[in-house]
């Protein structure tokens, strides 16, 4: 009964700083903060420092990975640790100082099914000299545009609507409309999805077939 009685539990104890080293890492470090000779202080800061490095030999003697060692150290002492370090102590500032927020890129599209991709294809377009090269480059984003607007939206669309939302995504500088040009057919587009599809289904019910065909014989 006495030894029920006297049982820890870990919501009764002290919250460990760095659990992956465990509480009897940590008494050890809270012994080593409790001795009041200086000289044995540091050797036992030695030997903690020694034990920790035994759980990964293979980086135990690189320089960068004891001075990491020596972080968690002090880190796990809450800074109240004095012995000679190898390495400058970091304090405790420093290491609970948060980073600065990135900023991410926020672009907001007008038309959001063709990416944001689509948009510098044709801010780099614009940049061009009049040319074959141009011509070639503002034709293929049309035919990409058509294929996404075909993803995302319906089974037909008219060239038209492509060569209005490429006029207005260039600001005007790109006009396939004047120029007479025609796109690739939808139905092109659909097909080759439908290929695409089709191809997927056929391996993975081929697969299966295959997985299905292999039961029950025996393996020698």
């Amino acid at each position: 009964m006495n030894l029920v009685e006297n049982l820890e539990y870990n919501t009764e104890r002290p919250k460990l700083i760095i659990p992956e080293y465990g509480r009897h890492f940590q008494k050890m470090v809270d012994h080593a903060v409790s001795i009041k000779d200086d000289a044995e202080r540091n050797k036992v800061a030695q030997a903690i420092i020694s034990v920790m490095g035994n759980l990964q030999p293979h980086l135990r003697d690189v320089p960068d990975f004891q001075h990491k060692l020596w972080d968690q150290l002090f880190i796990m002492s809450d800074f109240k640790l004095d012995v000679e370090s190898p390495f400058p102590i970091t304090s405790k500032e420093v290491l609970q100082q948060r980073p600065e927020a990135l900023e991410y890129p926020q672009n907001f599209p007008k038309y959001r099914f063709y990416g944001n991709n689509i948009k510098r294809m044709i801010d780099v377009a614009v940049k061009w000299e009049k040319g074959d090269m141009r011509d070639g480059l503002e034709y293929a984003i049309a035919n990409h545009m058509k294929k996404c607007y075909l993803n995302w939206n319906k089974d037909t669309v008219d060239d038209k609507a492509i060569f209005k939302h490429l006029f207005e995504l260039s600001d005007g500088q790109i006009d396939l409309a004047a120029e007479g040009e025609n796109l690739t057919d939808s139905g092109q587009f659909l097909k080759n999805k439908g290929i695409k599809s089709t191809r997927s289904s056929t391996t993975s019910s081929g697969k299966k077939n295959q997985r299905n065909n292999n039961r029950g014989k025996k393996r020698y």
